[in-house]
């Protein structure tokens, strides 16, 4: 059983070796513990700190692609190297790297494809509460979407099967921790969140510059990666709203129109509603070739699952590039 801990790094120089240090090398029920890194075009000493604390695999790319680029990167690299289960974590060290064989257990015993840890972002002391509380409306948000019970999505220390780690595909640039959690949830994997413990703050996020800025961003995302899953649901729900608006509007000039005298002077309400009921209709019809689309996606993505385990099975453990 080998175990690869990946750690999408940009200009992480000052805290990678704490990080590195911080992941133990044996862990209960694994053979093998590897660490790879993905140096996501770092300006400073990243990827020679990481040969120097003792870094498996270093992949570096030529300039900054993003951490969802990165991420994608980092799986098709473990799954090339032979990774039964993928960890990944930050190369901020905020993570307390101790904790791994707490996200290793389930996926172990069987009983997950994807282990997500729990942070409990409402204890984080340096957490305002603003933050807490978007933390915790955006996990619960995004747990109903996804059907399943995340209480910290947006955490990062996370392990995935080797099923998952084929399964899951990343699209997004900018994060993919809503993006799985979405996917899973529709994908039938079993998800599991485990407590972890933190470690001190060691600087600010580099994935937003303030909280607006990432609540737009994860919700854009979000709303985005569910719709590929649900869009029938989404347009039929508009749709119906619309077309109901245009329903009322025209049951009201019928009553003016039988009942009173002043009928003529609703014309406006019979060209509203009129406008409104088509719209509503195309706004299905849009939905049903919307999920026409989606069923088409999700036969090519099995179809790449297919093809990905094939790949995989004939290539064997060849290791990975250094420069993507």
């Amino acid at each position: 059983m080998k175990l690869i801990v990946q750690i999408p790094c940009f200009n992480e120089e000052q805290t990678l070796s704490a990080t590195i240090s911080d992941i133990p090398r044996e862990v209960p029920g694994i053979d093998k513990v590897e660490i790879l890194i993905i140096d996501d075009g770092s300006a400073d000493r990243t990827s020679e700190v990481a040969r120097e604390c003792g870094a498996d695999h270093v992949i570096r790319f030529p300039q900054n692609r993003g951490l969802g680029h990165a991420f994608k990167a980092g799986f098709d690299a473990c799954l090339r190297l032979g990774a039964d289960i993928v960890i990944n974590t930050d190369g901020d060290n905020q993570y307390y790297g101790g904790d791994i064989d707490k996200l290793v257990e389930p996926i172990l015993a069987g009983q997950a494809d994807l282990v997500i840890g729990d942070r409990q972002t409402g204890a984080i002391a340096h957490f305002s509460f603003l933050k807490r509380y978007l933390q915790g409306f955006g996990s619960r948000t995004i747990s109903r979407l996804a059907g399943i019970n995340v209480p910290d999505v947006a955490s990062g220390f996370r392990a995935f099967s080797r099923e998952a780690a084929i399964q899951l595909a990343t699209f997004t640039e900018f994060d993919h921790t809503a993006e799985h959690v979405i996917a899973a949830g529709y994908g039938r994997l079993a998800v599991v969140s485990v407590p972890i413990r933190t470690n001190p703050k060691t600087r600010e996020s580099r994935l937003f510059s303030n909280i607006g800025e990432f609540v737009f961003k994860s919700g854009s995302i979000s709303l985005r990666t569910w719709a590929r899953y649900a869009a029938l649901k989404i347009f039929a729900i508009c749709g119906a709203l619309v077309f109901m608006a245009g329903v009322l509007l025209g049951l009201r000039f019928l009553y003016y129109f039988i009942f009173t005298i002043e009928g003529q002077l609703h014309i406006q309400s019979l060209i509203l509603a009129s406008i409104l009921l088509l719209a509503g209709f195309q706004m299905f019809l849009t939905g049903m070739v919307a999920d026409l689309i989606a069923t088409n996606r999700s036969l090519m993505e099995d179809v790449l699952q297919r093809v990905k385990t094939l790949e995989l099975r004939d290539s064997g453990d060849k290791g990975v590039d250094e420069r993507e």
